[in-house]
């Protein structure tokens, strides 16, 4: 399915800035070299979650799904200098390809790229993050927003990516796992006190929470 009509999804991306050279190649190879491109943040998205960074200035960033590593470096782009983003994936078999990326681009030092499950590795780290973006399976998106939130400084941000499911989480008629989980997300997000929220339809839906309190 498609996000946007392709002459409006072209459109705003012409009106956006650019990707960075890296950010093109790894665009590209990830449309043609690896399975499911389409969990590419891509140009747009990229975009806005560039901003988002440089507007929130982070000391910290935690990344949950790196994929092929282009969400990670539009983060980066936001970091404080010397800021730090960690980022966890589960897939071994995009490591390299990913590391490669990493090596490649100015933010090098400082991004700790980590693969294995995120269940089991966040409990572990002892830092504080002023931002966390969310985007692995989506069946475990609840439990990953328990575990982050208390890593969250006040004030910092919790963006979850594809929370509408290609148009799905409003069709009562779909009723697979991952919709109702997505449905059930939003939905605790919608009535956390702790957090101010709005829902963007950016691409496949950006849910940001702002954390007021602990």
């Amino acid at each position: 399915m498609d996000f946007l009509k392709k002459e409006i999804d072209n459109y705003v991306s012409f009106h956006s800035d650019e990707e960075s050279e890296l950010l093109k190649r790894i665009n590209r190879e990830t449309h043609l070299e690896v399975l499911q491109p389409r969990m590419l943040s891509g140009h747009f998205q990229g975009r806005v979650l560039s901003l988002f960074s440089k507007m929130i200035q982070p000391n910290s960033i935690l990344e949950i799904g790196t994929f092929t590593g282009y969400s990670a470096l539009c983060l980066a782009e936001g970091l404080n200098k010397n800021g730090k983003l960690i980022t966890i994936d589960v897939n071994e078999e995009l490591e390299s390809r990913v590391r490669n990326y990493f090596q490649s681009s100015e933010f090098e030092e400082q991004i700790d790229y980590r693969i294995g499950d995120a269940m089991k590795i966040i409990p572990e780290l002892n830092e504080q993050f002023d931002f966390v973006f969310i985007d692995a399976d989506k069946l475990n998106y609840i439990n990953y927003y328990n575990l982050v939130f208390p890593k969250v400084n006040v004030g910092g941000y919790i963006i979850a990516d594809n929370v509408l499911w290609s148009g799905k989480v409003a069709d009562e008629n779909k009723k697979d796992k991952d919709t109702e989980l997505l449905r059930e997300y939003n939905l605790l997000i919608h009535k956390d006190e702790r957090v101010e929220n709005i829902l963007f339809p950016i691409r496949d839906g950006l849910m940001i929470a702002r954390k007021i309190k602990n």
